[in-house]
């Protein structure tokens, strides 16, 4: 008994013989493009198609007179595919993403940063003489304790007390911008 095979309308010879290498040697493929990108089951994919494209594109390797089977072909094609493939993401930068990383910095724009400026000022304000003093010279001028308390005066000790009880101030009046200290 001779086997039939029917042709669904519109396919070709070469549909159907691409249709058999998969069958035939598709996990195979997909197995050895597997290991050799690192388990990415999308780029495995890709390869065992592009293998099979270019099975497709030399049917003359597919119907060679001195292979026993075509799947060793099939195989060294894979396996210089996943090469050039590892080469080429190697060659050129990582991709940038279009969603921001939870770890990025958020940084504020310059309007923002303006408005809280004016914020701070607002606030520093209203801090008395002694604790404003502190403020401006160990925060925003860089002066050390040991100079503040040089140039106001008054004892290291003191400074520190002052400095504190400004930024516990400063939380009140800027609620959102500092948490309460523990």
């Amino acid at each position: 008994m001779t086997a039939v095979t029917f042709t669904a309308p519109g396919t070709t010879t070469a549909e159907h013989e691409l249709a058999a290498l998969q069958r035939e040697h598709g996990r195979p493929l997909f197995a050895l493009l597997l290991r050799l990108s690192d388990g990415d089951r999308q780029r495995a994919e890709d390869l065992v198609q592009e293998t099979l494209v270019r099975a497709w594109q030399h049917p003359e390797a597919l119907h060679a007179a001195g292979f026993e089977s075509v799947r060793p072909w099939l195989l060294t094609v894979a396996r210089r595919l996943a090469i050039d493939a590892r080469r080429a993401r190697r060659a050129r930068p990582p991709e940038i993403v279009d969603e921001i990383p939870e770890t990025a910095r958020v940084t504020a724009d310059h309007a923002e940063r303006a408005a809280a400026a004016l914020d701070v000022r607002q606030a520093v304000k209203t801090l008395t003489p002694e604790h404003r003093d502190v403020l401006v010279l160990v925060y925003f001028r860089g002066a050390s304790v040991a100079e503040a308390a040089e140039i106001l005066g008054i004892p290291a000790g003191t400074v520190k007390s002052r400095a504190y009880y400004a930024l516990r101030a400063l939380r009140r009046v800027l609620p959102g911008y500092a948490t309460e200290p523990r």
